[in-house]
């Protein structure tokens, strides 16, 4: 009775999680809009941040609890879930377009950041506090490469279609709170499941718990693309995993030091390998496709395996 209740809490978690990052995105992306900021811009920042509120709710929560193996689990898994599960099943529905400075600045960006999180990782197996910093100051440089793309490319505001600033501000404030307190329903309820089950709390991060939070990227690119705002498909993602791993990694040790358990070394390995495939698939054509998206798919039930 007991893991019925824990697994309906989970889903209850889950839902919170992804109704309240929907809000978020709306109302931030909208006032992002109001001020006339493109939207690979949008892409990258407002809704790559929004969609991964859960993440950093999820792991922020888990560190301060003492879960070391959901934190970091979450965090790669949700990263290698967004570019082979994610963008793989977008690509499948529809050819997506990448813009060049995707292919030859955020997504090497993504992978050299990701090699610094197996760097600092590796050496003593946790992630302190001065090593937070250190992701901090990474990420406050990647905001002002951002504000530079801003201010470069700023477009004009359509005001006829804009939603009232009032309806824009409680649908951010309404979808943070909810994603907040989704994310400690979740993070109670996976780790319950995991000790009942005799599930390592490194596995049950990487699978369900990365699932449950990449949910709203999920949701997010594939109505994106199939809208044909292929901007926001691809730079929600790229931009969800450098949020992760310098906002909410950096974040989490910041509060409290964040163990790395040493088979995070591969999992963080096989994140970069999925950056550099997803490169490798867009970097001549500048789009994905349909049989990238297929090997993306199969790269990962591979992994899946692996964990098993």
């Amino acid at each position: 009775m007991e893991m019925i209740l824990q697994m309906v809490l989970l889903a209850l978690g889950f839902l919170m999680l992804v109704k309240g990052a929907d809000w978020f995105v709306d109302g931030a992306s909208g006032i992002a809009e109001r001020f006339g900021i493109p939207q690979l811009v949008v892409g990258l920042t407002i809704v790559a941040m929004g969609t991964s509120m859960p993440e950093a709710a999820v792991s922020i929560n888990s560190a301060l609890k003492g879960n070391a193996g959901i934190t970091i689990g979450n965090i790669v898994g949700s990263n290698i879930l967004n570019i082979l599960i994610i963008l793989g099943i977008t690509a499948v529905i529809t050819t997506v377009a990448v813009q060049k400075s995707t292919i030859w600045i955020e997504i090497p960006y993504m992978m050299v950041i990701t090699v610094l999180l197996l760097v600092l990782g590796k050496s003593g197996n946790q992630i302190t506090f001065s090593e937070g910093v250190i992701l901090w100051v990474v990420f406050l440089l990647y905001l002002g490469y951002l504000f530079y793309c801003a201010k470069k490319n700023k477009e004009e505001v359509v005001a006829e279609e804009a939603k009232p600033m009032w309806k824009l501000l409680l649908a951010t404030v309404l979808g943070l709170l909810l994603v907040v307190w989704g994310s400690d329903v979740t993070v109670d309820a996976a780790t319950a499941i995991a000790r009942a089950l005799g599930i390592s709390e490194r596995v049950i991060g990487l699978t369900v718990v990365a699932l449950g939070t990449s949910l709203p990227e999920l949701f997010t690119s594939v109505s994106a693309a199939r809208k044909g705002k292929a901007d926001i498909a691809i730079g929600n993602i790229v931009g969800s995993n450098i949020f992760n791993i310098l906002f909410v990694v950096g974040t989490a040790a910041l509060i409290v030091p964040v163990e790395f358990l040493p088979g995070f070394g591969i999992d963080t390995v096989i994140a970069l390998g999925a950056g550099l495939l997803l490169w490798i698939c867009t970097w001549r054509k500048r789009a994905l496709t349909r049989p990238a998206g297929i090997v993306m798919l199969i790269s990962y039930l591979a992994y899946f395996i692996y964990l098993m």
